[in-house]
């Protein structure tokens, strides 16, 4: 079900290096979460269902990084000599995942040092999504044959509506969401031969390799979550991340994740400093054009030409959402779309919407507080009152 350790979110790897040189003793524990279990249909009991996804923990705790990944990691410029040593090391350790069932909830926590942890998080999720979707009742004969239907739809209204000479610019988002990995392997086929002008790239490394095609991705919440615990002030921990980012790739990866303490505040935190070295940001919550806006305003209000930087949209995207803000926006800086459950779980049944997210650092809870009220994460009710109140506190100035 998953194919290697390659068989992740690109931005899994550059962060994994960052943690190696920059926090290499750094303790984490994620917790999972299935946003929309009410909705789910299998065909044995969650303790089967659980039970399965040992098995897969157990084949996937046996991976190691092969030669011909780790020569095609060590030519991507900004990963540095040592840490492609780290990888042919490295291999994920069993006793760092456990799940379990709960409330009749499925649970999975995974705890351990950050550097040997950083990599479940995709191909866990990859894992549960394929599983439900060959117990989910479905027949994969039907499920296909609609799933290729949509694929040629999308692709048709692509062309119908971009006009030839718009740069239209999309990327793969959807490893942790894919209703297959044959699947995902097809989509993007289809998209390198339907509209390779378009596709810019996938955020799966196996894939990027496979088909030659450009690897996205910078970094996750994780990352920005992890600095709420290195301080030295939980009101400064946003610039900690982001000069901890620069400080390893120097001007490579510019793009910055916008929204794990809500944009208003990211961009007080964005200063001139961060917008000029950034290449751009990316937007996961909240109203994609009220964002889009702020953006453009903050760049004129640090003397910056907004139409040299890039705003990417990766939030629930469709092709007729994208091609609304791509023309609402295109002209006053640079577009570029992440889209996931749409490209590689649309295939006529309802698609789990499951999560991954860090909640402890260092033993210390972390928060993601999202523009979006449904997408945020936190178990520990007083930290997160008390982060709340810094972020009001500083966003009111």
């Amino acid at each position: 079900m998953v194919h290697g350790l390659c068989d992740t979110d690109f931005y899994k790897l550059t962060m994994m290096q960052v943690v190696l040189h920059q926090y290499a003793s750094a303790w984490v524990r994620y917790a999972f979460k299935w946003r929309n279990w009410g909705e789910m249909h299998l065909n044995c009991s969650l303790e089967d269902f659980r039970s399965l996804i040992d098995e897969k923990m157990d084949e996937l705790c046996e991976f190691r990084f092969q030669e011909d990944e780790i020569k095609y990691l060590a030519s991507i410029p900004f990963f540095k000599p040592d840490f492609i040593e780290y990888l042919r090391l490295f291999q994920l350790n069993r006793s760092y995942i456990r799940t379990y069932i709960e409330n009749g909830g499925l649970k999975i926590n995974i705890e351990g040092p950050w550097l040997n942890t950083i990599l479940f998080e995709t191909l866990v999720l990859a894992i549960i999504g394929e599983l439900y979707t060959e117990l989910s009742g479905i027949d994969q004969d039907n499920w296909e044959k609609e799933g290729r239907k949509r694929l040629q739809d999308k692709v048709n209204y692509i062309e119908e509506v971009i006009q030839p000479g718009q740069m239209f610019k999309f990327a793969d988002f959807g490893t942790r969401r894919r209703a297959t990995y044959s699947w995902q392997e097809e989509v993007l086929k289809y998209f390198v031969s339907r509209c390779p002008d378009k596709l810019v790239g996938t955020s799966n490394t196996h894939f990027a390799k496979k088909l030659n095609i450009r690897p996205i991705g910078t970094m996750a919440h994780e990352f920005f979550q992890a600095h709420q615990q290195l301080g030295p002030r939980l009101i400064d921990s946003q610039k900690v991340a982001l000069q901890s980012w620069a400080d390893e790739y120097r001007g490579e990866l510019g793009i910055a994740l916008s929204d794990t303490l809500g944009f208003d505040k990211f961009l007080i935190d964005f200063d001139r400093f961060f917008s000029l070295l950034f290449d751009g940001c990316r937007q996961d919550s909240g109203d994609p054009i009220r964002w889009a806006e702020k953006l453009i305003a903050h760049y004129d209000k640090m003397r910056i030409d907004s139409r040299f930087k890039t705003a990417i949209f990766s939030d629930g995207l469709t092709f007729e959402k994208a091609v609304d803000l791509f023309n609402r926006f295109n002209s006053r800086i640079k577009t570029s779309f992440g889209i996931g459950t749409y490209l590689t779980n649309d295939c006529g049944f309802v698609a789990p919407q499951i999560v991954i997210k860090m909640i402890e650092f260092n033993h210390n809870p972390v928060a993601k507080v999202s523009d979006s009220a449904d997408k945020g994460m936190c178990e520990d009710t007083e930290f997160l009152e008390y982060l709340n109140k810094v972020i009001r506190e500083d966003t009111k100035i």
